[in-house]
């Protein structure tokens, strides 16, 4: 405070000597009638107010209606669609066989192929993935168990000639595991949606309690999560971004000479049996099948541990493994389940159809044992929380998705394929309040959807939020009669009904535009709308999805892993952030922004004069102390989440008007990994190289700053911190 002081008066004198020939004349008084602000008014709101959340039965929210009630399956352990054809379904047998059959009313079933597998245990034919250029290559890859020792294999095959069948003498191995029991094979494969790599999820190789210790040892296969580019030469390639590529491939038996297993993408598992993307965003979600206490969903990420043996959900293991003392940043499940409720899970698929709209972008999942089925909630921070959809009477091995986002379960035991219907209780509560197109939502212009409604108030953070190089334009509106208040830390705390608005733009398109609201209940969230490619309109995203140019739409959830309860929800609008000049296009006159919301009486109690209030430089601002420029930057970036009672397992304070000394990050020693780096410190002292921290915001990954919502790297960000924490010489 000092600092600005002295900037001020130093400011107030130089505009002084500008305009007078002595420094003793008083500054004249403004002319009467003069606005002290950059608005002539407080405009009126009646159009763009939070409407009340919509709320649906407490009874059952879904039903199973049998699909195909003419066909009965022997043991099937999956069914899916070919990309790009609607016209047909594909079961896997446990036994070996791919049946097929239309997608009509009363189809016939044919083979697709039938293998010789071992089928003992939890072994047999355990997985199937089309190639994402199937239309052209028809390239089929099957996962199965075979031999005695059991053998995991994933091996190609090609559509015969007929059209309407694999050939077997095609087959080409691309990859072999050994098993050295017959259960905890996990054998899913998949391509990812995004970069088109082959996954291939092994458990730890069975028995009970992992006594190879298979889980936590990256020089080994089992236990991980697999990813292979099977698009050049055979067998295989390794994706140059894995998280271990520069190692020598592994062999059959898990033995490599040195290093770590270049295939592996995450590790840490201890039968991931069913697991998916997500259609629009790319996310992927596994049910990780528990020992005795636990069984879990995780949502995975490059280079994640998810801990198994050294916990069992979010609990110490019994036995764990030796390396186990060793083994740090350990990732938690975003939800687990005890006994009570099953005992073995069946990862499903986050739902993307049409049919049961209020269910979109929710994880929906099962429990073989019990046959319950359940859809995640986000409550914010990585939080979830599970609600049960539908007790079924099912033995659920696998989801099923069709290529319309439409959802199915297989039962093993009946032999029957069950479509997800409406069940009739009033819908999949939590439903949008909001409109689907923007220019509905009373919030902006309905003609002009890229200009706000009258009744809202623009407003410009000194340091804004990284957003992929995206521009910002922001605004907030609260209804007629009511007044935001602020607290003793600077923080504004808005009424119920109240809306901020923000408009994203790439290269100066309007790619999103998301909505913030405080709904008549106090309770706050977030809703995103996609803008057309010919700027017209924007459409509401449901669940969220990656789009063009990689540019991701957070979902409801999303919004609130950021927009923490512990931040008061609504983020940049405090009077540090706010206390500098902009120009309102109303008027067309630039002022202080708390001077302005002040002048038109928005605020419960006046603020008063702005220079006797806290002020934040803007990170790029050069003129503005390193120092200043740095912490600013990590105020509006990190301390959202990382302060006092915030949602992160750290004690880490990085809100601005905290002493670095009290930040608890300053020379401290990581205590959610170290990433590799030799004497790590959280922010060490001259040395960036040492800092977690910098290592943190350079990468996008399950390590990466910030967790969600960015695929590229700050470097100007980067940049600044480095040279602050270069600068440093002390904690003072």
């Amino acid at each position: 405070m000092r600092i600005v002081g002295r900037c001020i008066l130093i400011g107030y004198c130089v505009w002084l000597g500008a305009c007078h020939s002595s420094s003793d004349d008083p500054a004249p008084p403004a002319p009467p009638g003069t606005p002290t602000g950059g608005l002539d008014a407080r405009p009126s709101n009646l159009t763009c107010v939070a409407p009340p959340r919509t709320t649906g039965s407490a009874g059952a929210t879904i039903a199973l209606q049998r699909a195909f009630p003419n066909l009965t399956f022997s043991q099937p352990l999956g069914m899916l669609q070919a990309p790009g054809d609607d016209s047909r379904w594909f079961v896997l047998q446990k036994g070996g066989a791919v049946r097929v059959f239309a997608n009509t009313a009363d189809p016939t079933v044919s083979n697709f192929i039938a293998l010789t597998v071992n089928s003992g245990g939890e072994g047999g034919l355990l997985g199937m993935a089309f190639h994402p250029n199937w239309a052209t290559n028809r390239f089929v890859y099957l996962s199965f168990t075979e031999g005695s020792p059991m053998v995991s294999v994933v091996a190609r095959f090609t559509l015969a000639a007929n059209g309407a069948t694999l050939d077997p003498a095609t087959g080409q191995d691309i990859i072999r595991v050994n098993q050295p029991f017959t259960n905890h094979d996990g054998g899913q494969i998949a391509f990812g949606p995004n970069d088109g790599f082959l996954y291939f999820g092994l458990g730890d190789g069975g028995d009970g309690g992992d006594p190879l210790s298979t889980a936590q040892d990256t020089t080994d296969l089992l236990g991980s999560m697999l990813r292979l580019n099977v698009s050049g030469a055979l067998p295989y390639t390794i994706p140059s971004d894995n998280p271990f590529a520069s190692g020598a491939v592994c062999t059959p038996d898990h033995a490599v000479s040195a290093g770590n297993c270049p295939e592996t993408y995450a590790w840490g598992f201890r039968n991931p049996w069913r697991w998916s993307f997500d259609a629009a965003t790319g996310d992927l979600w596994v049910g990780d099948v528990g020992q005795s206490t636990f069984e879990e969903v995780d949502r995975v990420q490059k280079g994640g541990n998810y801990g198994w043996d050294c916990r069992e959900g979010n609990s110490t293991f019994g036995s764990p493994a030796a390396s186990c003392t060793t083994a740090t940043g350990l990732i938690n499940p975003v939800h687990q389940y005890g006994r009570s409720l099953g005992y073995s899970i069946t990862g499903g698929y986050v739902y993307r159809g049409a049919a049961l709209p209020a269910l979109v972008g929710h994880y929906v999942f099962a429990d073989y044992g019990s046959g319950r089925i359940w859809r995640l909630n986000d409550s914010g921070g990585g939080v979830f929380t599970a609600e049960e959809l539908l007790d079924s009477p099912l033995s659920i091995a696998s989801f099923g998705q069709g290529n319309d986002g439409e959802l199915y379960v297989v039962d093993i035991a009946g032999g029957g394929l069950h479509k997800i219907v409406d069940g009739g209780g009033g819908g999949v509560p939590g439903g949008p309040p909001v409109p689907t197109l923007l220019s509905a939502t009373g919030c902006v212009n309905a003609q002009n959807p890229s200009q706000p409604a009258t009744g809202l108030i623009p407003y410009q953070p000194a340091a804004g939020f990284w957003s992929d190089n995206a521009t910002k334009e922001r605004w907030l509106a609260i209804p007629n009669g009511t007044s935001i208040a602020v607290g003793g830390d600077g923080d504004f705390t808005f009424p119920n009904g109240t809306v901020l608005m923000k408009h994203f733009r790439l290269a100066s398109a309007l790619v999103e535009t998301r909505l913030f609201m405080r709904h008549p209940d106090g309770e706050w969230a977030g809703y995103t709308y996609e803008w057309n490619g010919a700027q017209t309109e924007a459409t509401l995203v449901q669940g969220g999805k990656t789009g063009a140019q990689g540019w991701i739409y957070p979902s409801s959830n999303d919004c609130l892993t950021c927009h923490t309860s512990a931040a008061g929800f609504a983020l940049g609008l405090e009077t540090a952030q706010l206390n500098h000049d902009l120009t309102y296009a109303s008027t067309g006159r630039t002022a202080n922004q708390l001077r302005t919301l002040d002048s038109v009486a928005m605020f419960a109690t006046p603020l008063g004069d702005p220079a006797v209030q806290p002020r934040m430089p803007s990170p790029a601002d050069t003129s503005a102390p390193l120092g200043q420029r740095a912490r600013a930057y990590l105020h509006t970036n990190c301390a959202g989440c990382h302060r006092t009672n915030g949602p992160t397992p750290s004690a880490i304070d990085l809100r601005y008007a905290t002493l670095l000394s009290n930040t608890n990050a300053c020379e401290a020693v990581p205590q959610q990994g170290d990433l590799g780096i030799a004497n790590a410190r959280i922010i060490a002292n001259g040395a960036p190289e040492r800092s977690v921290l910098v290592a943190r915001m350079d990468r996008r990954d399950v390590q990466g700053m910030p967790p969600l919502a960015s695929t590229v790297v700050d470097a100007a960000g980067i940049s600044l911190i480095r040279d602050w924490i270069a600068s440093l010489t002390t904690c003072q």
